[in-house]
């Protein structure tokens, strides 16, 4: 251990670098604070733009729901699997909720995330199979690592037919940071 830092203290003949100690310590803490980030999630919130009539914004272009907002609006759950999943009970608005505090008027929405994805759903989807737009899985609020802020949930199990092989994955979309209706 007195080797060790004696190392870090500089060589204990004189001849050692304290710079690489200084320069090794700040490299450890850089990556301990990426990491820290890396299990943080974005703030919740939804920005909802497109054929709407209600915007929040300056331009007038766009609806942001903050973390209020969107826990404001009416809870529903769903419990279901999912192919990344299992069976759990996800909570949250129902995306027809969303689209009528917007003033809605498209047929489709174009799902957007943070990691560039972009997939589009028919509104008619809230009608059929009431979908949510989850912030908790079995009461744990979902994070960036696994699926949040927000993931777009169907009720699978009540329709394993309609909503089962590639078709059907991929309207579960997770990672969702803004809404764009058409």
């Amino acid at each position: 251990m007195a080797n060790v830092i004696a190392t870090l203290r500089g060589r204990a003949d004189g001849t050692g670098a304290p710079g690489r100690a200084r320069w090794l310590v700040g490299l450890m803490l850089a990556l301990a604070a990426c990491c820290a980030y890396a299990q943080q999630s974005p703030a919740l919130s939804l920005d909802v733009e497109g054929k709407i009539a209600n915007t929040n914004d300056a331009a007038h272009r766009v609806y942001h729901f903050n973390e209020a907002q969107l826990l404001a609006l009416p809870t529903h759950t769903i419990t279901t699997a999912t192919t990344w999943t299992p069976r759990s009970t996800f909570t949250g608005p129902l995306l027809a909720d969303i689209l009528k505090a917007v003033g809605a008027s498209g047929t489709e929405i174009e799902f957007r995330t943070f990691d560039d994805y972009t997939y589009t759903v028919p509104v008619s989807d809230c009608a059929r199979y009431g979908v949510i737009v989850a912030y908790a899985m079995n009461g744990q609020r979902l994070k960036l690592s696994d699926f949040g802020p927000l993931f777009l949930i169907y009720p699978r199990d009540a329709f394993p037919d309609e909503l089962k092989g590639a078709l059907g994955d991929s309207k579960f979309v997770w990672q969702i940071k803004a809404l764009v209706v058409r």
